[in-house]
């Protein structure tokens, strides 16, 4: 029986959703909703293989593996820590990653 990882969704995360939401739906209001769906469905599939997607490039930058899902125009950044899978932040994949982004987050 594969190993169950709990995931968890930093504040940071749930406001980057929300905004990108908001961000589609101001252009096409029936593709927001979907592509929430569609998060949701890849951050659950987290609970099982989280090691499947690969360590961001930024990592030895950052210090941490942090690790990503890549998704249409986003990113899905998250970290692996013992039974956790912790999503740190979801932002554009064209915007570049700095340690600002990772302020107030939970301590690797």
């Amino acid at each position: 029986m594969p190993r169950k990882f709990r995931v968890e969704i930093t504040p940071s995360a749930e406001r980057d959703v929300r905004s990108i939401q908001a961000f589609i739906a101001r252009d096409k209001k029936k593709a927001a909703a979907p592509w929430v769906r569609e998060f949701t469905r890849q951050v659950r599939s987290l609970e099982s293989m989280p090691l499947r997607y690969e360590v961001i490039p930024e990592a030895p930058d950052l210090g941490v593996e942090y690790r990503h899902i890549i998704f249409g125009n986003y990113r899905t950044i998250y970290r692996v820590q013992e039974n956790r899978v912790i999503i740190l932040r979801v932002i554009h994949a064209a915007r570049l990653l700095d340690q600002a982004l990772f302020q107030n987050l939970p301590p690797p």
